[in-house]
């Protein structure tokens, strides 16, 4: 593996191993952790659903992809989709969409050039 792939690597296992970062949601009774960065993988199924014009599906699977408990394993699961969907204040999971995606804002920006 070449000098340039190792130093991209390295910069973004270094970002991943950052410590989480807490959202506090009083309404949910609860705390949502995070990290700072993600890969292209898990933004490209977000990314996809925009595209789309599918702009709540995309929230939705964002909080279910992002949102980690205390030990960094994920809040949510595919299961939760409908629920989110349908059962869920609108309100409350565009705030913590919006906290959540804060982090990663820069590629949707990217991605719309």
């Amino acid at each position: 593996m070449s000098e340039v792939m190792n130093n991209i690597k390295g910069h973004f296992a270094e970002k991943l191993s950052g410590g989480l970062q807490k959202i506090t949601v009083p309404e949910w009774k609860s705390d949502i952790y995070h990290k700072g960065a993600y890969p292209f993988a898990t933004e490209s199924k977000i990314l996809q659903l925009q595209q789309q014009g599918k702009t709540v599906e995309a929230l939705v699977e964002s909080l279910i992809l992002k949102a980690l408990d205390p030990e960094g394993k994920p809040m949510f699961h595919k299961a939760d989709k409908v629920t989110l969907m349908n059962e869920a204040d609108p309100g409350v999971l565009l705030r913590v969409c919006a906290e959540l995606n804060n982090a990663t804002s820069e590629y949707e920006d990217i991605a719309k050039n």
